[in-house]
């Protein structure tokens, strides 16, 4: 047998370190990896946990935000639309001799004559409906002569029936809230404005004249005062609500001036109270006649009194 030095170790006790070593080794990597993937857990459970908060705080925002929008909006629509135009107390403006308005106080009653002889003329008008433009085309010249004369007045009431037929622009609403801020700021050259919106006036369909376009209109007619502050009224639409309010009463058939219970439509064309039948085409002729009748006259070719300093011939 060979003798080993003292201190030396076997061969199998080598072997027996070297195991335990890597054995030792082994499970410090493995505690190594653990210690690595429970702190990966832990990161990811706060990032999750994050998420989560960020995902509720982000859901409870939109909630607030849409329940705040839907108190607003019913707050908005329960709000009374406010007074309109001064001029236009029942929803439409009374223009008379000179194509001057009338005060409230002198707009005569639209269901029969005075007794004066002056003929009491009622529209209901929308600035996009087609049956309007046509029946302004065929009359507006003559009911002017009429007007100006002194030998009728004319109550002109904008409505925005065709509010949802420009292309989402609301160009009905648009044009009756002008119409209304001309009234309000400029009276007297309403039925010049009246006469110039159909002048201007879009397809049904299209998205109509802009806000800017509106102003332009404004800005074309002769004398129209305080211009600035009627751009402003349209750009800001001062009397919107007060628009679809009335249109929203018209509809439900409360029509001031007739004895109408429910709305046909527009144009709604009456004289001294009386409907008149619209007819296809729509002539001048036979509106004059209507007049007369309504005027209480047999005659058929003579003319309310005094004389209409013009007229329209036939469309």
């Amino acid at each position: 047998m060979t003798n080993r030095p003292e201190g030396d170790a076997s061969p199998e006790r080598a072997a027996a370190d070297r195991a335990a070593r890597a054995a030792a080794g082994r499970n410090h990597r493995r505690e190594a990896a653990r210690q690595r993937a429970q702190r990966h857990r832990t990161r990811q459970k706060r990032r999750q946990r994050g998420t989560r908060l960020g995902i509720q705080i982000g859901i409870g925002v939109v909630l607030l935000a849409a329940a705040t929008i839907v108190t607003l909006v019913l707050v908005d629509s329960a709000r009374p639309a406010g007074p309109g135009p001064s001029n236009m107390s029942q929803g439409g403006i009374t223009i008379g001799q000179g194509l001057k308005a009338q005060t409230a106080g002198a707009t005569p009653s639209a269901s029969s004559s005075d007794g004066s002889g002056t003929v009491h003329i009622t529209t209901y008008v929308d600035y996009l409906c087609p049956t309007c433009g046509q029946f302004e085309k065929a009359n507006g010249e003559y009911i002017q002569g009429l007007v100006d004369s002194g030998a009728a007045t004319v109550d002109i009431h904008p409505v925005a029936i065709l509010a949802n037929r420009s292309q989402g622009t609301k160009y009905s609403l648009r044009a009756a809230n002008a119409a209304a801020c001309v009234a309000d700021r400029s009276p007297d050259q309403f039925f010049a404005f009246n006469t110039a919106l159909f002048a201007e006036q879009p397809e049904e369909g299209t998205a109509g004249l802009s806000d800017a376009d509106l102003v332009s209109v404004v800005r074309s007619v002769d004398g129209v005062r305080d211009q600035q502050a009627i751009a402003d009224c349209i750009r800001d639409q001062t009397y919107a609500r007060w628009v679809t309010e009335r249109t929203n009463d018209v509809s439900d058939g409360k029509i001031p001036g007739t004895d109408l219970t429910s709305f046909p439509g527009t144009p709604l064309v009456l004289v001294n109270g009386q409907q008149y039948q619209l007819t296809d085409p729509i002539t001048n002729d036979d509106f004059r006649t209507f007049v007369l009748s309504a005027a209480g006259s047999t005659d058929a070719t003579a003319t309310p009194t005094p004389t209409p300093s013009a007229s329209a011939s036939s469309d």
